[in-house]
């Protein structure tokens, strides 16, 4: 057991089978899915419209802080994007629920200043925004707050810089090595003390024809936010190389040494099916295509991916989210592109844990004010091993780890029940039989203390019958 992984006393996840030992498993690993909940902010001001999107949330000091585009999308009519009207709008909530539009008086807009506008076309010809807080330990004021925006006049990806997440100013050039249309995300990476950033750009394009190539993300890094690595693809191993458009990356905060990301798949249909003329929204979706066809070809999902190393990721290719069941707004180019960042948040249902919550758009392009829609899911929720009735098994490589205390976030009917056996050399530890629903139940044993086997290689062997596991953890 030289070889034993070390995990210490942070939480693992079953992202990915980093420490599965997969001929000895029987227990098969499944992605779960969001539950729709209340519609968070109707976009029904003047400066937003069907085109708010690219929402992304930073936690700050007991306050959530939201930014998103305000816009019009391509208006059929027109035949023209008219990305001079685009305006960064800002919304805040102390809960992740009730989100207000602060009149913050920076931008005017039809004569008045009241609005939650904090950037506009007078500053650049810009597209996109994202905004995180610089948490690295000697970041200067003045720069707590960093953005992302490509500016249309140079095709370079630029930062933005602010003291107080409200009032930003255009600072540098990041790189123009990239096509960076739509949200390009950024953040400190505490663990590998390096700035990460995640990019859009294309391969695989055919002629001078950029919009027929493949989609796809890049990663980039840097010590100092000013230069920057060239970028890379990312790896997705022996996966199919399909387009994918936005990434939603970030560190996920229980467990920062996994990253995760919420790619919206973009599949662009090659010709006009009769599948199309049974939507309900047909009408409006010919009339799209009328400026491109692709505008009316074209629909979107939702994936799930995750990183230990931020270049190789575990890809799902089931889909994270779908448009869902049809209706008149949905289907389209658009769907299925989650906000960045994750909040916890009260369970609606009395004396539940919390769970996280997570934001997405929808009406987009529907010539109606777009919605931001909640979402929840378990906390570790993402992915878990599933148990049938028939007892199942997840036995693990082997790990050394830290701490006294097992715990575990499970769930099971009840009939259902988990058992878990630690063993090291000729030491074995037996848990109690275990049953119910818990973020967080400490797993009894009957003959030791995990404390005994504290920093010694260990393998895990759980069984399981009608249930499911989403992590573990030793602590103190």
């Amino acid at each position: 057991m030289t070889d034993a992984i070390w995990i210490g006393n942070r939480r693992e996840l079953f992202w990915d089978e980093y420490l599965i030992e997969k001929g000895k498993t029987t227990a098969v690993r499944q992605l779960n899915k969001l539950q729709p909940k209340e519609v968070a902010i109707h976009h029904n001001a003047p400066w937003e419209g069907d085109g708010c999107n690219y929402h992304c949330i930073v936690k700050d000091d007991g306050l959530y802080r939201m930014y998103y585009l305000g816009w019009e999308m391509l208006d059929p009519d027109v035949t023209r994007h008219d990305l001079e009207e685009i305006a960064v709008c800002y919304a805040e909530s102390e809960n992740g629920k009730d989100w207000i539009k602060p009149n913050l008086g920076i931008c005017e807009y039809g004569g008045f200043w009241d609005n939650n506008i904090i950037l506009d076309s007078n500053t650049a010809k810009f597209d996109n925004f994202y905004v995180f807080k610089d948490s690295k330990p000697d970041c200067p004021g003045e720069e707590r707050y960093k953005a992302t925006a490509i500016d249309w006049n140079d095709n370079y990806l630029w930062c933005y810089t602010s003291s107080d997440g409200i009032k930003f100013q255009k600072s540098w050039r990041m790189t123009n090595q990239g096509k960076f249309d739509s949200l390009n995300v950024a953040f400190w990476d505490g663990l590998a003390k390096k700035y990460r950033c995640y990019i859009r750009d294309f391969h695989d394009i055919p002629g001078n024809d950029w919009n027929a190539g493949i989609r796809d993300i890049r990663w980039m890094e840097s010590d100092d936010f000013r230069q920057w690595t060239k970028p890379e693809r990312l790896y997705f191993g022996e996966g199919e190389d399909y387009p994918l458009y936005t990434n939603a990356v970030q560190p996920y905060d229980r467990a920062p040494h996994l990253l995760v990301g919420f790619p919206s798949r973009y599949v662009e249909k090659k010709a006009w099916t009769p599948n199309f003329d049974d939507f309900a929204g047909a009408q409006s979706r010919e009339k799209r295509m009328c400026v491109h066809p692709r505008y009316g070809l074209t629909i979107t999902d939702c994936l799930f991916m995750s990183s230990r190393d931020g270049r190789s990721w575990n890809r799902w290719d089931e889909a994270f989210m779908t448009p869902g069941l049809e209706h008149l707004y949905n289907w389209v180019y658009g769907d299925c592109f989650p906000a960045v960042g994750m909040i916890e948040t009260v369970n609606d249902l009395p004396y539940a844990p919390n769970e996280l919550s997570m934001y997405a758009k929808e009406g987009h392009w529907s010539q109606q004010p777009a919605k931001l829609r909640r979402y929840t899911i378990r906390i570790d929720g993402f992915v878990s091993y599933r148990a049938t009735y028939k007892p199942c098994q997840i036995t693990t490589k082997p790990f050394l780890y830290e701490g006294g205390r097992l715990s575990v976030n499970f769930a099971t009917s009840a009939r259902g029940y988990m058992k878990v056996k630690l063993v090291s050399g000729e030491r074995t530890l037996n848990s109690i039989e275990l049953f119910g629903d818990s973020l967080d139940k400490t797993v009894v044993f009957t003959d030791g203390d995990p404390s005994s086997l504290s920093g010694k290689p260990v393998t895990m062997e759980i069984t399981m019958s009608d249930a499911e596991l989403y992590s573990f953890q030793f602590n103190e």
